[in-house]
């Protein structure tokens, strides 16, 4: 035997080796998960129809073009999430500068109006952070989606509504706040990480006070921010939202609080603590499927304090991203349910699949229309 078919020989023995070392770590792989097979977290229901299912969480963004306003910093442009951002909105920057930023929010429509689950969106503008003067701060903000924009480019589609987002700091936020109001916003959205915003700051009770009065309900980011390039996490301790809370105005705490802690405690835990002294405190479960929180979902699906708290909504477009894939719940899911899962073209439509096979029950994903006063009647065109 020669040198070259001696080496040709240990390669096949070497592959012939890998290949059973992967056959048999898959054969232990599938017998650990028929052994610790769970299924969903609670009992599924019936499938949620589409007629006022509504995602309080949809984000959308721009670069600038057509004169949006939209800002990106050129340090989150530099980062590789950007790319991944731009392609799950189903974009390019080319198409962006040619068309302008609201070709985003004319895709979110058109994936929408596919959807067979859900009708209806809660499109998010973001404010950026501020300087002394209550100036957008460009230095300290990594994106910043305007008011005007997002309310303007919603109005052109009858399956989109809009939130607002207004820093407290500027010194003419109320006039903002109103503006927002009367133009059909449903809601405040904030991000204090990242817009650098205390929400315990009793500085901004007047702020507090005239969305008490207005019936807007503040939408906030709470627990740790990992989809910017920095964040002040401890702004986003749902400790801090005592204040608004004990002057009237509905919170609805992002995500369950999911990923963060403070003073030693998980934030998921002081925010189940606060639900049941503040009856106008809710919680959503956007982002709750993502691999880095596996596990939350099904916390705000069994823990008692969140019954009756909770909202449907997506962080969309994380939910077109690799960050969730039915394939990370093989203790949950039997291969052909992953399967069908995972073959689900439209992001909405997969997203209702998926937590609606983990259990999350009909009356959570009807729950948004309630808690922000929707009807069929007030459709999102007429309420502009």
């Amino acid at each position: 035997m020669n040198q070259k078919t001696d080496f040709k020989t240990r390669i096949r023995r070497w592959v012939r080796f890998v290949g059973l070392g992967l056959a048999g770590l898959t054969v232990l792989l599938v017998a650990s998960c028929a052994m610790f097979f769970e299924g969903p977290y609670r009992p599924v229901t019936v499938v949620p129809s589409k007629p006022m299912v509504v995602d309080v969480h949809c984000h959308c963004a721009g670069i600038g073009g057509g004169g949006s306003g939209c800002f990106v910093s050129p340090h989150l442009q530099g980062s590789y999430k950007f790319n991944i951002y731009l392609k799950s909105f189903g974009v390019t920057r080319e198409e962006l500068l040619k068309e302008g930023d609201g070709l985003t929010i004319r895709r979110i429509s058109e994936h929408l109006a596919k959807s067979t689950n859900v009708s209806t969106a809660i499109v998010l503008a973001i404010d950026g952070a501020v300087d002394d003067q209550g100036r957008l701060d460009t230095n300290r903000t990594e994106f910043y989606v305007p008011n005007e924009f997002v309310q303007r480019e919603t109005a052109k589609f009858p399956n989109l509504l809009w939130g607002a987002s207004i820093n407290p700091y500027r010194p003419d936020a109320i006039q903002r706040l109103e503006w927002a109001h009367a133009r059909g916003a449903r809601l405040v959205k904030w991000i204090p990480s990242v817009m650098f915003i205390d929400p315990a700051d009793r500085r901004i009770e007047p702020f507090y006070l005239r969305m008490a009065e207005l019936g807007m309900p503040l939408l906030s980011h709470a627990g740790q921010e990992r989809s910017f390039t920095h964040a002040r996490d401890e702004l986003a301790d749902p400790v801090r939202l005592e204040l608004p809370l004990s002057l009237g105005v509905t919170v609805i705490a992002a995500h369950i609080a999911s990923t963060g802690s403070n003073d030693n405690e998980r934030d998921v835990d002081r925010l189940a603590r606060m639900m049941a002294k503040h009856p106008k405190l809710y919680s959503e479960i956007s982002s709750l499927t993502q691999v880095n929180k596996l596990g939350y979902l099904r916390e705000a699906l069994q823990r008692p304090e969140f019954a009756g708290r909770l909202l449907y909504g997506t962080d969309f477009p994380l939910i077109n991203t690799a960050l969730v894939s039915p394939y990370m719940f093989p203790l949950n899911f039997k291969v052909g349910q992953m399967s069908d899962i995972a073959a689900i073209e439209n992001p909405w439509d997969r997203d209702v699949t998926l937590k609606h096979a983990l259990g999350v029950p009909d009356e959570i994903f009807h729950r948004t229309a309630e808690v922000l006063k929707l009807t069929q009647q007030a459709t999102p065109a007429g309420a502009r």
